[in-house]
């Protein structure tokens, strides 16, 4: 009968472990926000290795499989994989330039798109829906005017807020999971005693 508790105890020991990485994450979202020049740079340095590190898998991969169709296309994609990857890595303040026009420009068309399309659909939601489009369009604009100096900081602003919301995101999972763990663990310890009592005979009818 100490299955259920040690399950139990796995349990909660393991989403003990995914708060505490969840704490990590936000400390690091914090740090990110407050430094955001590194957290920039860092965030290509790591978009880089992993081009670099797909590409190199993808290329054993297509070497596997040779004589397949798909032989010379995997090549290719893995090479290129591997040239973006070193060129990330090499030049991480031109990336992170390219790569903040390019947010920019998305702000940009999906505010206007979204503050157009409200505007002719008319729909139930037209007021978030030109709430949405003007804050991307005036968010684009506002990286677009200070482009390229918004480089060092959009990027990196970004990556912490991903790193802070995924952070809390994995905290209330462990904290969720621990306290339903505890309860039902509660309620094992008293269903389990009154089951495994031992069930006593009568006592003999006194003559």
């Amino acid at each position: 009968m100490n299955e259920p508790t040690t399950e139990g105890r796995k349990l909660s020991r393991s989403f003990g472990w995914l708060a505490l990485l969840g704490t990590l994450l936000v400390i690091a979202g914090i740090i990110g926000l407050v430094y955001t020049g590194v957290a920039t740079l860092t965030s290509m340095l790591l978009f880089g290795w992993l081009l670099l590190v797909g590409g190199l898998v993808g290329l054993l991969h297509a070497i596997e499989s040779r004589g397949t169709n798909y032989f010379w296309l995997g090549v290719v994609v893995a090479a290129l994989n591997i040239a973006a990857g070193v060129v990330v890595i090499k030049h991480p303040e031109g990336t992170a330039e390219a790569l903040t026009m390019f947010a920019a420009l998305l702000f940009l068309t999906g505010g206007v798109f979204r503050l157009v399309g409200s505007v002719v659909v008319r729909g139930p939601q037209m007021g978030w829906t030109l709430l949405q489009g003007a804050f991307g369009l005036l968010l684009g604009l506002l990286v677009l005017f200070d482009w390229p100096h918004s480089s060092l900081y959009v990027l990196g602003c970004f990556f912490s807020l991903a790193l802070l919301f995924d952070g809390l995101g994995l905290i209330a999972i462990g904290i969720g999971g621990r306290r339903i763990v505890s309860m039902v663990s509660e309620r094992l310890d008293e269903t389990v005693p009154a089951a495994d009592k031992p069930i006593t005979a009568p006592e003999d009818e006194q003559k």
